[in-house]
């Protein structure tokens, strides 16, 4: 019996000491690793969305938090106005979920751009939703409060040939990027005051 206390205890020890090393190494790295996904997987997406800004959108950011979470978004200043801001959301895919980043002029309500940050589609015909500028595109200059669906649908949004689950993927998350916009839209013109 008392060996099998000792084993026990001497397990309790090891686990808690490997917990505490592995919270440890989590946080030392958190910072880098946000750093990393800026720049690699999402930066390419804010930087092509907001293309032209005068600011470094990655750098201008802020976080809203609501009842679901929190909500980053990066500024865009035009022309001396900081009424561009980008915002991730996500859609579900044929491979699994997508990562979507979206664009919105705040003084229209439309939408600058979408871009594709991360997915699991199949390579070459899922994938073109984030390779094929064509597709996302077309989304440029709707308004974001809208709701979208792909054509075949009864929507307004082309269909990637072959990939119809991964663009309606892209069409929820950019509808529910619209539902994200507009619950947060005092809190978000209250954010860009302080950019000016």
């Amino acid at each position: 019996m008392r060996e099998m206390i000792k084993m026990v205890v001497v397990l309790v020890i090891l686990s808690s000491f490997s917990g505490g090393l592995l919270a440890a190494v989590r946080n030392s790295t958190k910072d880098k690793i946000e750093l990393q996904q800026l720049t690699f997987v999402k930066g390419p997406a804010i930087k092509s969305i907001l293309d032209g800004a005068s600011n470094d959108p990655i750098v201008d950011r802020f976080n809203i938090e609501y009842e679901g979470g929190t909500a980053s978004f990066y500024v865009g200043v035009f022309d001396g106005q900081p009424d561009r801001v980008a915002f991730e959301s996500a859609g579900k895919g044929f491979g699994g979920d997508l990562g979507l980043m979206v664009g919105v002029d705040i003084k229209a309500d439309k939408i600058i751009g979408v871009g594709v940050t991360t997915h699991s589609e199949t390579p070459g015909i899922g994938s073109k939703a984030k390779t094929d500028p064509s597709f996302t595109r077309q989304f440029e200059g709707m308004d974001l409060i809208d709701s979208f669906q792909v054509k075949t649908d009864g929507g307004q949004v082309d269909a990637i040939s072959g990939a119809t689950i991964t663009s309606r993927g892209v069409a929820f998350g950019v509808t529910q990027a619209g539902a994200l916009y507009k619950a947060l839209k005092p809190q978000i013109e209250a954010k860009l005051k302080e950019f000016k």
